[in-house]
């Protein structure tokens, strides 16, 4: 008989429990509406309360929502010096091939970076987006203790009109808990780079934490973006390519060069955007992060698509046009003096780079864009800005011959010889394997990059699979 009145007792207290917490939570609910500020409706703080609890935060007192930057001042706000080497840990790194961080590991942070936040008196939460374009871009929203942090976003993400996070499929969120416990900051490491905090992203989440002062690594904080938000933009029709973006009177320039070449040329007064990220769709090409111009902005697909490489040796010559094929092994394997920089970027991505290559080489067939080659350097030397800009007119002006073999020189004619293969009108047949498991560790050193290319149709009269084999190092011996 005891038994069903316990668990009768038993029921009644979860019951009981759950009324509760509900209580508490229509309280605070209607606190923070009380404290909302007086250009933010009722509505609107109806919405976002249930909206924030369903990403795991519960608005204990006040939020904050969508603030201007003055306003943020007003709150406190401060431009916090700017931070490097801050820490990220990535889960969902298709390209490296290890997850940084395990799916437990990431389940158990954000759970105390969410109760941590929902202890919090003052929330601030901030909706932009990545992409320059309303038709191509991928929704943010902020969830952040500290108003500085707001600041910080602000100046990265695009502005966005309220309420379009609530229509978005698959928006991304970024929770920022910069006075979590130290306890929970070194919970993914430790040491000395561990100590303004550190940042965890889950691309298949879609949500970043940044611990302690994580915000204030802007550069580290764009390529982790850059790395959440590939995936949302490649199943909107868009093409997310570690490159820059020239605009020349009404016509866009796909440009695709290391960071290091960016700055010793001087390009950034002529970029539209500082920051490398372009997104290449049916209806144009925009940039991934706000620039001066605050304002979102499409621009036309690019006319012409430039790929810097940097030879001492002047194997290389200033200038060269590209076959598609040509030109999508140079993006895969960018050379510079003797090392290989896959895809031009060392940030993380989900994206594979090879399948990358593939959709540029596709790009530029069916619009036959036209492709070039700038090597940076003359005599051992970085051309300067200027220079660099009259070969860009000259290319722009279409009055570069096509390459002809007896115009280059025999070892640059090898470079090109192989990669003809990409140029096979059925690339569904045509695969590149054996690549190095660390392939986004950085450069690749000659003997470290392996390219296999397989082949069913090149030779349709013969039965077998063509098969050809072979390593840089060896060949390099030859002819560089």
């Amino acid at each position: 008989m005891l038994g069903p009145l316990r668990r009768a007792a038993v029921a009644a207290g979860a019951a009981s429990a759950s009324a509760a917490s509900l209580r508490q939570f229509q309280c605070a609910y209607h606190r923070s509406n009380e404290r909302l500020l007086p250009c933010r409706d009722q509505e609107v703080s109806y919405g976002l309360n249930w909206a924030i609890a369903g990403r795991g935060v519960v608005v204990k007192d006040k939020v904050f929502y969508n603030l201007e930057k003055s306003e943020l001042q007003k709150g406190g706000a401060a431009y916090t010096e700017c931070l490097s080497g801050i820490p990220l840990h990535v889960r969902g790194n298709v390209i490296s091939g290890i997850p940084d961080v395990s799916r437990a590991q990431f389940a158990k942070l954000l759970k105390l970076v969410t109760f941590h936040l929902s202890s919090i008196s003052s929330l601030y939460v901030q909706d932009g987006a990545v992409g320059s374009s309303v038709e191509c871009d991928a929704k943010v929203r902020v969830i952040s203790d500290n108003p500085s942090a707001v600041l910080l976003l602000s100046n990265i993400l695009w502005k966005t009109p309220d309420r379009s996070i609530s229509h978005d499929t698959c928006p991304l969120t970024i929770y920022v808990a910069s006075s979590i416990s130290a306890n929970v900051r070194n919970s993914l490491g430790s040491g000395s780079q561990y100590a303004n905090g550190f940042a965890a992203a889950d691309i298949e989440r879609s949500s970043l934490i940044l611990c302690g002062k994580a915000f204030a690594d802007s550069a580290m904080l764009k390529g982790a973006l850059s790395a959440l938000t590939a995936p949302v933009l490649s199943a909107r029709g868009g093409l997310p390519f570690p490159g820059w973006l020239l605009s020349f009177g009404g016509s866009a320039v796909l440009l695709f060069a290391p960071v290091d070449v960016i700055k010793s040329l001087k390009l950034q007064d002529v970029l539209v955007s500082t920051d490398s990220g372009v997104v290449v769709s049916p209806k144009g090409s925009n940039v991934l992060f706000a620039t001066k111009a605050r304002e979102p902005n499409l621009f036309t697909r690019p006319t012409q698509v430039i790929i810097v490489s940097s030879d001492s040796t002047d194997a290389l010559p200033a200038l060269s046009k590209l076959s598609p094929g040509q030109a999508a092994y140079h993006f895969l394997a960018g050379y510079c003096d003797g090392k290989f920089i896959p895809a031009y970027s060392k940030d993380p991505s989900p994206l594979d780079p090879i399948a990358l290559a593939n959709s540029l080489f596709s790009h530029l067939k069916e619009d036959n864009t036209p492709t070039y080659l700038i090597n940076a350097k003359s005599s051992g030397k970085y051309i300067d800005g200027k220079e660099f800009m009259r070969l860009i007119e000259v290319l722009l002006s279409n009055n570069l011959p096509d390459r002809k073999s007896e115009d280059i020189r025999g070892h640059y004619s090898f470079w090109h010889s192989f990669v003809d293969y990409w140029d096979h009108k059925e690339m569904s047949d045509l695969h590149m394997v054996s690549l190095r498991r660390n392939w986004s560790g950085g450069p690749l050193d000659h003997g470290g990059l392996r390219f296999s290319f397989i082949s069913s149709s090149i030779n349709k009269r013969s039965a077998g699979r063509l098969s050809r084999t072979f390593t840089l190092q060896e060949q390099a011996a030859q002819y560089w």
